[in-house]
């Protein structure tokens, strides 16, 4: 490559990370120079488009992650950029080198991915998983490379039945057992032994108890929604009459568009009593009234003007969780949206219900958490 190349190639990187720049707050920007360095000028070009076309955060930020691995698996495999439309011969070697079987692959170097294929992608930071990908997450990176090419207005191959055939097949070669986002549900009994972990003298303390508190209030939001939260999504609401007589503070957080809802749809949760108590005491301590409303606090004491990444959000979850003497390895963020609906089925709070403050949309995936909670407590499971 000569000088006059060279030059072209950093000037193009530099131009596409400062387009990324533009959209900085739907994605990872921790990776934004190896983005710039894989993605091509159409990659992020179409990123930005879908941004000004209202797509969710979430989403765009799966699709920017999903196509940058396409890319770089892409450049190591065939040593050329991803080639749109897509033929049907590279997505089979797509499936043949992310579901494979490890016993074969101990006799057979060449069945799965190749050797310098997986090392260049773990060299660039886009592997980390040993073994063969999941079934899921196969699926996944092919429905948005489908729906990338869509985009493009481009037809490809993913409904022909040479693929569909090749994915029902390895995936039957080789059986994994589907395993929970959190091995265990964060139910009540478990939430109450890490909050007892949070003191009232410390802000660190103040924050992660209105963390965990909304979080499994609210419905068992998920750690993004918790992250992204921010004072004006909150609407202080008149207050409701205990079962006691008492007046409780009362408020609702307008999620607005989210996984589960329609592309129009504002959702809304409501939180009453000691939830609201414990957000109320974290935003007075730590001096928030706009902006984000959980943040990062620095060893000094100093709370951030940003939000806090999603990531952090389960930190704290895994962090408390180890203070209260229970073993880390089972439980996340995710465990208090579980354990939000498998304390409602335990409590025979009525499925529907539930719902309207969960905000999940699949009855059946619902329902899952009161089937096994009737099943747990049922006769056939106390036959001695």
């Amino acid at each position: 490559m000569d000088i006059l190349t060279a030059n072209t190639a950093t000037d193009a990187i530099a131009r596409r990370a400062e387009t990324l720049d533009t959209i900085a707050a739907v994605l990872p920007m921790d990776r934004r120079d190896k983005l710039a360095e894989i993605l091509t000028d159409q990659d992020v070009e179409t990123l930005k488009h879908l941004l000004n076309e209202g797509m969710g955060a979430n989403t765009l930020r799966a699709l920017t992650s999903d196509l940058a691995y396409l890319e770089a698996w892409a450049m190591a495999a065939t040593a050329n950029p991803l080639p749109w439309p897509a033929p049907e011969a590279l997505l089979l070697k797509f499936v043949a080198h992310h579901l494979w079987d490890p016993a074969r692959r101990e006799n057979d170097a060449e069945h799965g991915i190749p050797a310098e294929v997986d090392w260049a992608l773990r060299d660039g930071g886009f592997l980390r998983s040993i073994g063969p990908h999941a079934p899921d997450t196969v699926r996944r990176r092919l429905a948005n490379w489908s729906t990338l090419t869509k985009w493009r207005g481009l037809d490809g191959a993913f409904a022909s039945p040479a693929l569909k055939s090749a994915l029902r097949l390895a995936v039957r070669a080789v059986p994994r057992p589907r395993r929970r986002k959190s091995a265990k549900a964060v139910t009540g009994d478990v939430l109450a032994k890490i909050l007892a972990t949070c003191r009232t003298d410390d802000l660190r303390d103040i924050r992660d108890r209105a963390i965990l508190m909304v979080a499994f209030a609210s419905g068992g939001r998920r750690r993004s929604e918790i992250a992204s939260l921010r004072c004006d999504q909150i609407t202080r609401e008149e207050p409701v009459t205990g079962e006691d007589g008492s007046a409780l503070p009362s408020l609702s957080i307008h999620l607005g568009r989210t996984k589960n809802s329609g592309a129009s749809q504002d959702e809304v949760v409501y939180l009453t009593g000691r939830p609201v108590e414990a957000l109320n005491a974290w935003l007075a301590a730590a001096k928030i009234g706009s902006g984000s409303v959980f943040r990062a606090i620095d060893r000094w004491g100093n709370v951030s003007r940003r939000g806090l990444d999603p990531k952090a959000v389960n930190d704290i979850v895994k962090r408390r969780v180890a203070m209260a003497g229970l073993e880390v390895g089972e439980f996340s963020a995710h465990g208090l949206r579980s354990g939000y609906l498998t304390e409602a089925a335990n409590r025979g709070i009525p499925l529907p219900e539930a719902m309207e403050q969960s905000r999940h949309r699949s009855v059946q995936q619902a329902s899952s958490y009161y089937n096994n909670a009737t099943r747990r407590s049922g006769r056939a499971a106390r036959m001695i």
